[in-house]
């Protein structure tokens, strides 16, 4: 098996004073460092996915700083970075073509939002084969409104791990990434 982490959206607007800021955004961005140095040290390859929204779109719009990477994700001169215009990674996109040009088979994933891309992306690539870890502490969501209902980003999240784990991926945590391989 070969790997690659995919970290997707670690954009500005998901953090304070962003257009969309997320629940927990600093320990997402934390986190996913931690594997951006875990796949240096493995010599895995990293893909970086930016969302570029359409003009009218309430975040990421285009020519602003919110559709900028953080400044404080720790990436190095030359890792890829793709960008997409929809929730799944994969559409419209290079990301297959690069992971397929490497002989890649097995995806290490993090970022934002949890309850959109993570969750499109996810699903997506294991319909297209791959094996996926999804690490649930360096992904980030927000509070969600349904039928007049505030759903705490807290349940956002559990929810979205509980639908994908065994099914789509493999959920695990930072820490526990790090000690099993």
């Amino acid at each position: 098996m070969k790997k690659a982490l995919i970290a997707i959206d670690i954009q500005n607007d998901y953090f304070k004073g962003g257009k969309m800021a997320l629940h927990h955004s600093e320990q997402m961005l934390n986190q996913s460092n931690k594997l951006i140095e875990y796949a240096n040290i493995h010599a895995y390859p990293i893909y970086i996915i930016q969302h570029i929204a359409e003009e009218s779109s309430s975040f990421f719009v285009p020519e602003t700083k919110g559709i900028n990477l953080h400044p404080e994700l720790n990436i190095s001169h030359g890792t890829a970075v793709i960008q997409k215009h929809y929730p799944n990674s994969f559409r419209e996109t290079t990301l297959r073509q690069e992971l397929e040009k490497e002989g890649i088979n097995e995806l290490i994933i993090c970022g934002a939002m949890t309850h959109m891309c993570i969750d499109t992306t996810v699903r997506a690539g294991a319909d297209l084969g791959y094996m996926i870890t999804l690490v649930r502490d360096a992904c980030s969501t927000k509070d969600l409104e349904f039928d007049g209902n505030t759903v705490a980003a807290e349940a956002v999240q559990t929810s979205y791990m509980a639908a994908l784990d065994g099914t789509f991926c493999q959920v695990v945590d930072t820490a526990t990434l790090m000690q099993n391989t």
